[in-house]
């Protein structure tokens, strides 16, 4: 098996010690991602600008490991307050509308005050692409 580490260049990932995906033969893990523009290192506090931000982030991922959203099969979306889940349901069904990946929802204290939302993802590369 081939396994090969991708970082997004978050401080973050150097910090802590840990890469943003990691492939596996065909399987792509991406880490809980946050809403973290990792470009300026900034953080917008509306949370349906973090949950945009927060794909953005997972896509470029998928996409330096060779697959895309289409072949995400789990997702996990946390959130400091489960009450603000059904305002990002919108911009879920966006990114995930079509393809429909297995999914859970968590209510958890986040790392930083500022995340208001975390997702990570497991996609399997399709042996065509």
């Amino acid at each position: 098996m081939n396994r090969r580490l991708i970082s997004s260049g978050s401080s973050f990932e150097r910090e802590i010690g840990y890469s943003r995906a990691v492939v596996d033969g065909e399987w792509v893990f991406v880490s809980g991602t946050t809403g973290f523009d990792y470009q300026s290192m900034r953080i917008s506090e509306n949370l349906l600008e973090q949950a945009e931000q927060c794909l953005r982030n997972i896509t470029s991922a998928l996409e330096q490991a060779g697959t895309g959203l289409r072949d995400v099969v789990r997702v996990t979306y946390i959130l400091p307050k489960a009450e603000d889940f059904p305002q990002c349901w919108p911009i879920l069904k966006k990114y995930f509308g079509d393809v429909r990946p297995a999914a859970t929802m968590i209510s958890a204290g986040l790392a930083d005050p500022r995340i208001r939302i975390e997702i990570e993802v497991t996609a399997r590369r399709q042996a065509d692409r």
